[in-house]
């Protein structure tokens, strides 16, 4: 199935002041330094750095080189934007293809030394060594102490929230009312746990979003729904390759799982568990080349399409799966969030940060409170808010 929407306009980076612009202008520039100075590269790779700063800022979309494993497949992705501007591109397409870009600046599908040396690395791994993480992880213990009801919410809200919700043991008296607290936009929290099957049977997919604190908070929302019989089976779907400085690899979960196992407590119980079940097969991870495609889902290629109608409910993390779940565009904030995810064959749900410009699914007094609230619609990108959808 093909996205289409035309009354909302596709996102591109060509708007002077927009959150767009900014990413490619200039955190993208940012970046190509800080992965510089993250490894001690060689000539080559700086070389190419430099090349790559240059061609973002002031050049056009090269092609891959001939030799490219995936040159075919991104041509088939959008050829048509080579040549021209990095502005002129989709925002998605020109962001997906600049990460592209930058793994080969320094190697890593090449055939050299730095062949599969993740450049993100050392900052996806630094946030699971921080104090927060250890009291977050000791937090975990008290979890024991609380009621199911509660219980439930406070491991969903930790995945929700990621790094900045204490894995959800500090549930922010009014987060569930739009009316006292905007933090939450939108809450089908009740909606998530009563699509789950009673018979606990159930196989979900977990299309997860970031590594490091984000992971292990879904590994935790993982083992609780295995626990206590919410479902049978995970399908915890990965990056093939790094992406998006912080994007979960394979690679990223054994991190993760190595560090809740040795936190000790409660959460090296869950990651005891967790190994073991990836053991047995009830956690499989997969990780399909489409998970980097510069595309919305709704083109996904039938084999993935299959993969995901083969379970039982979908639940999709983070910002950019969010983007590419409802079409990356500028839609007005209350366009049914049931409409722009019919394609999709599977209950799904979506557990997103808002932290780009894309929206659905808003109640109309919602949206009315919070462009009261943050002038210039600040609160699409700020990371200040953040929402729970289902569509069943």
């Amino acid at each position: 199935m093909t996205d289409t929407a035309p009354a909302a306009p596709v996102i591109h980076g060509d708007i002077p002041g927009s959150f767009a612009r900014g990413v490619l202008a200039e955190r993208h520039p940012a970046l190509i330094e800080k992965v510089r100075a993250a490894f001690p590269y060689g000539p080559a790779q700086h070389r190419a750095l430099d090349a790559l700063l240059r061609n973002t800022a002031d050049g056009v979309i090269e092609p891959l080189g001939d030799a490219a494993h995936d040159r075919e497949r991104w041509e088939a992705w959008g050829s048509e934007w080579y040549g021209r501007p990095w502005f002129d591109a989709p925002f998605l397409w020109a962001e997906s293809y600049f990460y592209r870009q930058l793994l080969d600046a320094v190697g890593y599908f090449g055939g050299g030394a730095w062949q599969g040396v993740d450049p993100f690395q050392p900052f996806k791994r630094a946030e699971l060594d921080t104090p927060e993480t250890d009291a977050e992880l000791a937090a975990v213990d008290r979890l024991a102490e609380v009621g199911a009801e509660e219980r439930d919410r406070g491991v969903l809200l930790g995945a929700l929230w990621g790094n900045r919700a204490d894995l959800g043991f500090r549930i922010t008296e009014g987060d569930g009312e739009v009316g006292a607290d905007t933090r939450l936009v939108v809450d089908d929290s009740d909606a998530f746990w009563a699509a789950l099957p009673e018979d606990g049977g159930a196989t979900m997919s977990l299309v997860a979003d970031n590594a490091g604190r984000e992971l292990l908070a879904d590994l935790l929302l993982v083992d609780h729904l295995l626990v206590h019989g919410r479902v049978g089976r995970v399908v915890l779907q990965v990056k093939p390759y790094p992406y998006y400085v912080s994007d979960a690899m394979t690679a990223d979960v054994v991190d993760c799982l190595r560090r809740l196992t040795r936190a000790g407590g409660a959460a090296a119980e869950a990651g005891g568990r967790l190994w073991a079940a990836m053991g047995d097969g009830r956690i499989e991870v997969r990780a399909h080349p489409f998970s980097c495609a510069p595309l919305p889902y709704a083109d996904m290629p039938d084999d993935l399409r299959a993969e995901f109608a083969a379970t039982d409910i979908a639940v999709l993390k983070g910002d950019l799966n969010y983007r590419r779940l409802v079409g990356d565009r500028m839609h007005e904030p209350t366009t049914p969030f049931a409409d722009r995810t019919a394609y999709w064959p599977t209950p799904v749900v979506a557990l997103r940060t808002l932290k780009s410009d894309v929206i659905t699914g808003l109640e109309p007094s919602v949206r009315d409170t919070l462009d009261a609230a943050e002038p210039h619609q600040k609160w699409r990108v700020s990371g200040a808010h953040a929402l729970v959808q289902v569509r069943g």
